[in-house]
């Protein structure tokens, strides 16, 4: 009898929507390698919905709070359900930025200067000298960030705003000019580095990232052989020192402009990357050999307890 995969998706996240696009595509992959499968649209009683179900495996497609923190993997662990992704300490520790940075920077990895700020002080008046980026310390899909640039005269006004749902602290980073790459890891190889272009000449921002057409993938990304290394090696070293588990995915900025200052730093670990039709890591495992039904299976095949 083929094994039974329930699909954690969508959730109560700013991130819901890309939640459920990927879990839908992950469910339709799993049925073509022959899993049956449960598609579950996560809510607060998600313990009694798993009790009741009692899957073989539950595929987290969560992204954002509760999927990628740690907690839906606590839960897991509570019911004894083998799940795919990072364990607990890992999910929480690479969803919180500022402690993930200390965790790489202790590992020898280049992280860029800053420091954490509440929203009201980057609200009032610059909190470093611009050019500098604002991120939320535990968001993604660049869900409220914003890149200051030079001359800009005053923070976002968006800080300000009582509808504001992205936290009170904030992480203020230099910001560093050049390109975006991305490198995945799949158990414990690297994979191939992409470097991600806004197709509007912009930052990958949000619709970049989700909108068809909205970012051009440069696979292999055309930098030196030293430096696409250098670039794989650091993404598994952040994945080892982390903790992380089954697949992650670590984005990089490196400043190669002419007259540039060559600086390669690591942003960030994501431990549950988006497994969309435009997302990154299923086209590094496609660079790498894997179908899209193989790499969902590889990630079905890998899950545990005690993460």
């Amino acid at each position: 009898m083929s094994r039974h995969v329930a699909v954690l998706m969508g959730g109560w996240s700013s991130e819901r929507e890309v939640s459920l696009r990927s879990g839908e595509a992950c469910a339709r992959a799993l049925e073509g390698e022959g899993f049956r499968v449960s598609r579950v649209d996560v809510t607060r009683d998600i313990a009694r919905t798993l009790s009741d179900m009692k899957p073989d495996v539950a595929f987290n497609a969560l992204h954002g709070p509760a999927g990628e923190d740690g907690t839906i993997q606590g839960v897991l662990e509570i019911l004894r359900i083998p799940y795919t992704h990072s364990g607990v300490l890992a999910s929480a520790l690479a969803m919180n930025k500022d402690m993930a940075k200390t965790v790489m920077a202790a590992a020898g990895l280049p992280v860029p200067g800053g420091r954490v700020v509440s929203r009201a002080e980057t609200a009032r008046a610059h909190v470093m000298a611009p050019p500098y980026v604002l991120k939320p310390i535990a968001e993604g899909s660049s869900y409220g960030v914003f890149i200051v640039r030079e001359g800009q005269a005053h923070p976002p006004a968006e800080l300000s705003r009582p509808d504001w749902k992205y936290g009170e602290s904030l992480l203020a980073e230099k910001f560093v000019a050049g390109r975006e790459l991305t490198c995945g890891v799949m158990g414990d190889t690297a994979l191939g580095v992409i470097d991600i272009r806004a197709a509007d000449g912009g930052w990958y921002d949000y619709n970049a990232k989700y909108s068809k057409g909205g970012s051009i993938h440069v696979l292999p990304a055309e930098i030196l052989p030293n430096i696409y290394q250098r670039i794989q090696q650091s993404a598994l070293r952040a994945h080892q020192a982390l903790g992380c588990r089954g697949v992650s995915r670590s984005d990089f900025r490196f400043d190669d402009r002419p007259g540039g200052t060559g600086e390669l730093v690591i942003l960030e670990v994501n431990t549950q990357p988006g497994m969309t039709e435009t997302s990154l890591v299923p086209e590094m495992a496609a660079f790498a050999g894997y179908s899209f039904g193989g790499l969902v299976r590889w990630m079905v095949e890998d899950a545990s307890c005690d993460r």
